[in-house]
């Protein structure tokens, strides 16, 4: 199948447990909780991304015919920033191992079993970032679920849980029950205007409930 991608880039990861690691972005175009067009954010189930996603235009971007071609091209980001080809070493440990992060929009609109072999073949630890509604496909190798207040989340186990905050209808309490399996616990103050109060909100909130969550970054 086609990939219809945004972006495709190295970076560092930002945010979350892998903060830090040497990365490529593979930032795949559309989502299922908004078009990605201001005249429509107002009805969205998601009303507060800034995340550009629409269209194949950013770095990187394209069309991608096949799974072993987005692979390929993930290797040259990877190449291009490292100087080196990924290296397919299981001896590695966790963060020395070249990652490639699957994210969007909601990049489970697009990423399949396929896809998820080929970076794998060629060497990538493979991680996803989803807002949660759609099921991962077999050998993702990091799941990071971000959920949204007013949709079905149904991966509801994985390696961390990042909530945007604050949500109304997405608080915190609705994602610590016993059907919710995950490693690691984060809160991300959500950015915008309000981006200071929701830091202070945000750490407050892991100060009253220290066996919770952590407080992480806000992303601009």
């Amino acid at each position: 199948m086609p990939y219809r991608v945004k972006e495709l880039f190295s970076t560092l990861q930002g945010e979350g447990m892998n903060v830090g690691r040497a990365a490529v972005f593979c930032r795949f175009s559309g989502c299922n909780l908004w078009t990605g067009r201001e005249q429509h954010r107002s009805a969205a189930v998601c009303g507060f991304c800034d995340t550009d996603f629409v269209g194949t235009d950013g770095p990187g971007g394209g069309v991608y015919s096949s799974a072993d071609e987005l692979a390929t091209a993930a290797c040259g980001a990877w190449s291009d920033a490292t100087g080196e080809p990924p290296v397919n070493d299981t001896n590695a440990s966790q963060r020395g191992r070249p990652l490639v992060v699957c994210t969007g929009g909601e990049p489970l609109l697009q990423l399949d079993a396929e896809l998820v072999a080929a970076f794998g073949e060629v060497g990538f630890e493979v991680a996803v970032e989803t807002n949660g509604t759609i099921p991962v496909p077999e050998g993702v190798d990091w799941v990071c679920v971000s959920p949204k207040a007013h949709s079905e989340v149904v991966v509801r186990v994985g390696d961390e849980l990042k909530l945007v905050y604050p949500q109304q209808g997405a608080e915190p309490e609705r994602f610590t029950g016993a059907e919710w399996c995950f490693d690691h616990y984060l809160l991300q103050p959500m950015d915008g205007p309000d981006r200071h109060a929701n830091t202070v909100a945000a750490v407050e909130y892991c100060r009253r409930h220290p066996a919770g969550v952590s407080a992480s970054r806000p992303t601009r």
